[in-house]
Parts: structure tokens; C-alpha cells; sequence
């Protein structure tokens, strides 16, 4: 391959359109977060990735897990996890079976914020969603994000 070959091309404009895509929703959604709960996307993000956790086998997620499911280093998301800490969003602990680990909750503060900006993460991303897909280049991309989930 070289660097004018077509499919390099395509593929490279490709990646371009799901980048200016996943930018654009980001950012849309980190504006309607921000202003109504006074949240980041990452910390939302966070939030939810952490309130899906349970007591049961597996149920308690080590930093390295909530770090790949949110996207972040592990360093960034301990930071992270310490800011919403500082606002009583969050509590860590002491693993009860592994004294080296430190589970993270979701607190009762947590919960309901989550709560109150799940409706606006989900109306944000529709209408950025509604917006791409007005683009002719983003269409496809916006057609495939909405198939993923899509009711059989």
C-alpha cells in the first residue's frame, strides 16, 4: 500500500467521520450535562458504569476494570473517582476478600444525580444523533450506532 492508494483513502476518511462523529456527540452532550447537573461526560460516564455494580460474584469492579469501561487511564480514573468522592458522589472500601483492593460505590447523593441527568444524557444524545444524521457523511455512522441496540 501507499499513501495515495484509494483504500488507505477511504479508510482514513473513514475514521475521520467516526472521530468528528464521536466528537460532536461528546461535546453536545458535555454542554446539556454540564449545564443542567453540573457534570462531565466522563463523570457521568463514571457514575453509571459504577451504579450498574452488584453484590454478587464479580459483582465489584477493580480500578483497572472501571478504567477500561469508562475509557481512561487508570491514573485519570482515580483522579476522577476522588473528585466525585470530594463531592460525596462516591465512597471507596476496603475489598472484604483482598485487603490490597478498593471497591468504589455509587452513593445515595450519586444515585440520584444519575437519576436526575440520565434524561438529559439521553435527549442530548439523541438530538446530537438527529443532528449527524441531517450529514450526508455521517448518516451511515449515525444509521450503525442506532442499529447496535436496536430492538429484534
Amino acid at each position: 500500500m501507499t499513501a495515495t492508494d484509494p483504500a488507505l483513502t477511504a479508510l482514513a476518511q473513514g475514521w475521520c467521520a467516526l472521530s468528528l462523529l464521536h466528537g460532536r456527540i461528546e461535546a453536545h452532550i458535555e454542554r446539556a450535562l454540564q449545564n443542567n447537573h453540573d457534570l462531565s461526560v466522563r463523570e457521568y460516564s463514571l457514575l453509571d458504569v459504577l451504579s450498574r455494580q452488584h453484590n454478587g460474584e464479580g459483582g465489584h469492579l477493580q480500578m483497572k476494570q472501571v478504567a477500561d469501561a469508562v475509557v481512561l487511564s487508570q491514573s485519570a480514573t482515580t483522579r476522577l473517582v476522588t473528585r466525585l468522592e470530594d463531592r460525596g458522589l462516591l465512597s471507596r472500601y476496603l475489598c472484604p476478600t483482598d485487603r490490597r483492593g478498593i471497591y468504589t460505590d455509587v452513593t445515595d447523593a450519586g444515585l440520584t444525580l444519575l437519576a436526575e441527568a440520565r434524561p438529559t444524557n439521553d435527549k442530548a444524545l439523541r438530538e446530537a444523533l438527529d443532528e449527524a444524521a441531517r450529514n450526508p457523511e455521517l448518516a451511515p455512522l449515525v444509521r450503525a450506532v442506532e442499529s447496535l441496540h436496536a430492538p429484534v
